[in-house]
């Protein structure tokens, strides 16, 4: 092979090379990565309280009208799944600005989720105490993501 660390790379068992690879230092002195390169998307709080978010609303979706299965409940279900999934696949990516872009898709996804939060309580499917706290929890989420934003682009 070209390049002899590889060689050994590969020459390793199994469990030690997975277990080096999930070592971040390791991975940072291999490609230069920045720590939100290629970091672990379940350590961001972002895409926890995302991913909560997310329970929830599948949760309290499970009570809407059968007739809206298949119009807003699913369109609610994928917008707000669509925030930690958009954070998962970005912190998997090769740079900083694809990060930044699927941060962004995120943050989009959660303005559209908002939307369809606003318009189950309009159509009382969601009543206003529940809506409001899920309204918090995806505003906070906005925020969270606007800042993160923020951070990748200045490493650009």
């Amino acid at each position: 092979m070209k390049h002899k660390w590889l060689n050994e790379l590969v020459n390793i068992k199994m469990l030690g090379a997975l277990s080096l690879l999930q070592n971040k230092s390791f991975i940072g002195s291999c490609l230069g990565a920045l720590d939100l390169f290629m970091q672990n998307y379940k350590e961001l709080n972002v895409w926890v309280k995302a991913h909560q978010l997310t329970l929830n609303v599948y949760q309290v979706t499970s009570c809407f009208p059968k007739e809206e299965l298949y119009s807003l409940t699913s369109q609610l279900r994928r917008s707000i799944s669509a925030i930690p999934a958009n954070i998962a696949e970005g912190c998997g990516k090769k740079s900083q600005k694809d990060l930044a872009n699927f941060l962004n898709i995120a943050l989009g996804s959660a303005n559209e989720a908002e939307y369809f939060l606003l318009l189950s309580r309009d159509l009382n499917y969601l009543p206003g105490n529940e809506h409001n706290i899920l309204y918090d929890n995806i505003n906070e989420i906005k925020a969270m993501l606007i800042s993160l934003i923020s951070k990748v682009r200045n490493t650009i």
